[in-house]
């Protein structure tokens, strides 16, 4: 799909929103809220396989949403922007309103399946 040259303002909120919606990627900057994290600390806060840390590390860092640091021989990874982390708070926040809504909404599920 072509990248439209000036992308309307709800286009990229959707495409920000793709970022937190894959459950791999929601762990990990989950995991990065309380600070920096090597992989295999990461592996161990979300009991993701290595490499699919790896790559949605990747994706993130790409997207702006994560930092990478060398410090020695280590990488740490942080959230770019504490807002990250604040909205992550808001959404908890929201969630323990909305929670049986969400579980029992049968829209989302369904436009999942339907895409692949």
């Amino acid at each position: 799909m072509p990248i439209a040259a000036n992308p309307k303002p709800v286009e990229l909120q959707a495409k920000l929103f793709r970022g937190f919606s894959d459950p791999s990627r929601l762990s990990i900057l989950e995991a990065l809220r309380d600070g920096a994290l090597t992989v295999s600390e990461i592996v161990q806060a979300t009991g993701l396989a290595q490499s699919n840390v790896s790559n949605h590390l990747g994706c993130l860092r790409d997207c702006g949403l994560v930092t990478a640091r060398q410090q020695g021989r280590f990488v740490y990874y942080a959230l770019r922007d504490t807002r990250v982390g604040q909205l992550l708070r808001l959404a908890d926040e929201l969630l323990a309103d909305v929670a049986k809504g969400v579980y029992e909404c049968t829209r989302y599920n369904a436009a999942e399946s339907s895409h692949g």
